[in-house]
């Protein structure tokens, strides 16, 4: 009986320090950009310290701000291709289907987080979508349920295990030759993804997060009596990002073969050679990297909405959602630019090897990489901007830079609780804004912050140091 009160009383202190904090997150929250462009004005200020002339600092920025072009391009198709699978009409029936099972506010927050993790190990563009939608079909479903936190459980993929997932942005890049910079090329090599996601140390922080994350939902979930309602805050989810209606035939001779599956089966026909052919020439692990990865969803997405219009409206819909990734990469670029040309990058690496050991590098580069991303919230983009002194600094320690990866993948992570860059697909779909989610994704950044950076030191005694492969 005591054992019961005790939960009790845990639960609604979770309940009211979720609450709490997400009616602080609803006044002081800004804009994503705002983050970036003020690593910009830092990166810049640090480098004229250094000695560099305004003239080089924005030469440098200037000459390399479309560097990452290729990589800005792969990153939004991952949304694309993951919005586009997740709104077919095969995968909207299976999430309307998986609605009716939580039949309490505190369970509907749990399952919402459940799946909103478990997909974003597929892709994290998917995962968005997918707990988009879940949350409006549940919510038409539970009475009772907190809007505010049912939409960061919904984000909680991003928060949390992402980046240990088949869409890691850094885990694709290092096993993609042709996707990384050639100055971090000549320091790394190439990393396959069975040295990275695919190993026993890497599940462990997955299933180890996972359990964490829909724990802490479950129990700041507020109560039926408690809850601030979508209808309570003026959303109406049967309207807000409902896809498109489809018309089901042409009514003009030339719109023939857009709405019969003729072109669909004969391109995703031919696409399938491909991935068959790199598959048995490479392996399957081999075989993902960013391009084959998009390709793959790409393909299935054409398959699932059968018809080049269904396919072109669901494509259409997704477009606004890249907007964030095309305009803040090429900034990251810029900042990779003056890090490289200033003597930045150099200094960072001595003052790692100067604070560091091989026992606590993992740590403190876990450390560096989730404060750095208060300012930098991109997976990819910001690893462009880390990974060519973390991985030099980890070479002279003899640390894997295969776990470095993995350090960084799962610290990237954590300060996505509240920076609102990869918030924006979802809060598309919601019609919700960024503040009403950031007070339950900060509860669970409380919690997950001291796990995360203890696994990444633990797990990194049990990887060894491997020479960098050229191909």
């Amino acid at each position: 009986m005591n054992k019961k009160k005790k939960d009790v009383e845990q639960e609604g202190a979770m309940e009211r320090l979720g609450i709490s904090l997400a009616n602080w997150s609803e006044k002081w929250f800004p804009d994503a950009y705002i983050f970036a462009a003020i690593a910009v004005v830092l990166i810049a200020v640090v480098a004229l310290i250094m000695g560099r002339t305004p003239v080089e600092i924005g030469v440098d920025f200037g000459t390399h701000y479309w560097d990452l072009i290729p990589f800005t391009m792969q990153m939004a198709f991952i949304i694309i291709t993951g919005y586009v699978v997740a709104s077919s009409k095969p995968v909207h029936k299976l999430i309307a289907r998986l609605a009716e099972i939580p039949n309490t506010p505190k369970k509907a927050v749990a399952f919402v987080a459940f799946f909103s993790m478990f997909t974003s190990l597929i892709s994290w563009g998917f995962s968005l979508v997918f707990s988009g939608i879940l949350i409006k079909e549940i919510s038409r479903r539970v009475d009772g349920v907190d809007y505010r936190a049912m939409g960061a459980a919904g984000f909680l993929g991003l928060g949390s295990v992402w980046a240990l997932g088949l869409s890691s942005s850094a885990a694709l890049l290092m096993a993609t030759k042709a996707s990384i910079p050639p100055a971090l090329y000549e320091i790394s090599g190439t990393i396959s993804m069975s040295q990275t996601i695919f190993t026993w140390q890497n599940l462990v922080m997955i299933v180890v997060l996972i359990t964490l994350s829909v724990w802490i939902a479950y129990v700041s979930a507020p109560s039926k009596e408690k809850a601030k309602t979508a209808e309570m805050a003026g959303i109406d989810y049967s309207r807000i990002g409902t896809l498109e209606k489809e018309k089901m035939k042409a009514e003009r001779p030339g719109e023939w073969l857009e709405y019969s599956p003729i072109l669909t089966l004969l391109l995703v026909g031919i696409g399938s050679i491909y991935i068959i052919n790199v598959i048995s020439q490479t392996g399957p692990i081999a075989a993902l990297n960013l391009n084959n990865y998009n390709f793959m969803l790409l393909m299935l997405g054409l398959l699932l909405h059968w018809t080049p219009r269904n396919f072109l409206n669901s494509v259409s819909n997704s477009v606004p959602a890249i907007g964030g990734v095309l305009i803040q990469f090429p900034l990251y670029a810029g900042i990779f630019g003056i890090l490289m040309n200033s003597g930045l990058n150099d200094m960072a690496v001595k003052f790692f090897l100067s604070i560091s050991t091989e026992n606590t590098f993992p740590l403190i580069a876990g450390i560096y990489s989730a404060i750095l991303g208060l300012f930098l919230p991109s997976g990819g983009g910001k690893w462009i901007v880390e990974a060519p002194y973390l991985l030099a600094a980890a070479k002279e320690l003899n640390v894997s830079m295969a776990w470095i990866v993995q350090v960084y993948n799962a610290s990237e992570a954590l300060p996505n609780m509240i920076n609102p860059f990869f918030m924006l697909p979802l809060l598309g779909v919601l019609g919700v804004k960024a503040k009403d989610l950031a007070g339950y994704s900060i509860l669970q950044l409380i919690f997950h912050a001291p796990v995360v950076l203890f696994l990444v030191w633990i797990l990194a005694k049990t990887m060894p140091y491997i020479a960098p492969i050229f191909e």
